[in-house]
């Protein structure tokens, strides 16, 4: 139940989710655009089980870490897409290290994890190559708001590339039967339109000079060439990646070339190993860690993922691209010395854990996007023979709580 009168509280820390942490008689209050080491008022809006959240009113003592936002959309109530534009980016990554370690101390047991100090993002606004908005049922284009049920309408983003603000603007058409819109740019300039339908029947007809290549992707994944191309290319490291509409990448493209050297140095790769690349998606790790391996092999069930990663290892003999689900593939763990784990947001299936933990993988990555995935499975995995060694977060999502980060796990 929410209490209207005001309470004083003071931020002791932030939570997974990019909320500050109060304390009021006992109760954990869960607050919003707040940073550690503030005093505000603050209004209990919403109570669940034994916590409960808040909307701050005053700001007595702001941080010196806090700064002006520069998205009129930004806080309470309106665009949820960013949840820290309030704070100093050199403020955010070291928010990102503690709320790291908070949850491999809490969900995985690792009081002590040997956490690297944050990858900074080479651009902190306008890095986003790719942005999905939601579509109302009447057609209107938006993103979600802090209350997830409802759609802000933007006027402008920050944190998106400027030409995908400028396709954004020109957009005309009728987005009704359409659940998800995604719009995406490659390096080349090249942009492109992935409209998600909830069946075939609702793929929209298109004239010839619309201004980017437009594709639709059917409930089953499937996607479907309406106008131009159908992929981006993005250029990494001299090399030139295609990803098809409807292939999961990160949309920071300047951290991924970052990403994959980070891999195959945690890793320490020698010209002696044998690689797994698992949910290797359209094969950009692979592609970067080949030179330094004897081989590897990428693992991936999305059949777009697999067609680009041949395609972009297609120079490298020392690739191999299996599409299959991983777990259907298990029987190949005894093959490698190492193994690279890059899994959907809910992490390993209970198959995958046992059968890295029977097998002789010396090695593990484990890339994770969200903390208490990555230690839970840490733990799993710690408990089936692997010991934890240093932890690297790297920050894809600047303004944002969201983390990113590579587990380095070794047989004990």
């Amino acid at each position: 139940m929410a209490n209207h009168k005001p309470i004083r509280v003071r931020i002791e820390s932030m939570a997974h989710g990019g909320s500050g942490i109060a304390k009021h008689n006992g109760q954990v209050i869960f607050i919003p655009y707040t940073i550690p080491g503030e005093t505000l008022d603050a209004r209990i809006i919403r109570q669940k089980g034994r916590v409960a959240f808040g909307q701050g009113i005053t700001l007595h003592d702001a941080s010196v870490d806090r700064v002006y936002p520069q998205c009129d959309h930004f806080g309470f109530g309106k665009c949820g897409r960013c949840q820290w534009q309030h704070i100093t980016y050199d403020a955010q990554l070291l928010l990102k290290q503690d709320v790291l370690a908070d949850q491999l101390e809490r969900v995985g047991g690792f009081a002590d994890a040997d956490i690297q100090p944050v990858i900074p993002s080479p651009a902190q606004w306008g890095y986003l190559h790719h942005l999905t908005f939601n579509i109302s049922p009447n057609g209107q284009i938006g993103l979600p708001t802090t209350d997830a049920d409802a759609l802000t309408v933007i006027q402008y983003c920050h944190i998106i590339h400027p030409d995908l603000m400028t396709l954004y603007e020109s957009l005309e058409l009728d987005f009704i039967g359409m659940t998800k819109l995604k719009l995406a740019i490659g390096s080349d300039g090249a942009t492109m339109l992935i409209l998600y339908v909830e069946n075939e029947d609702d793929v929209p007809e298109l004239t010839v000079d619309f201004p980017a290549s437009v594709n639709a992707i059917l409930p089953d994944a499937v996607p479907i060439n309406l106008i131009g191309e159908t992929h981006n290319r993005y250029m990494l490291n001299g090399r030139t990646f295609r990803v098809t509409a409807g292939c999961d990448y990160r949309p920071n493209i300047g951290q991924i070339a970052e990403l994959c050297t980070l891999v195959s140095k945690s890793l320490n790769i020698t010209p002696a190993d044998v690689v797994g690349d698992l949910y290797g998606g359209c094969g950009f790790i692979s592609a970067m860690i080949a030179p330094h391996a004897k081989s590897v092999m990428l693992i991936d069930s999305y059949p777009p993922a697999t067609h680009d990663a041949r395609q972009n290892c297609a120079d490298l003999s020392n690739v191999t691209v299996i599409e299959n689900p991983v777990e259907a593939e298990l029987h190949r763990l005894s093959d490698f010395s190492a193994v690279i784990l890059d899994p959907p947001s809910d992490g390993l299936s209970v198959d995958v854990v046992d059968a890295l933990g029977a097998s002789q993988v010396k090695r593990i990555a484990y890339i994770s996007s969200d903390p208490a995935t990555l230690a839970r499975d840490c733990k799993r995995l710690v408990g089936k023979g692997y010991r934890l060694g240093k932890v690297y977060p790297i920050d894809f999502h600047p303004q944002t709580y969201f983390i990113d980060a590579v587990a380095v796990l070794e047989r004990v």
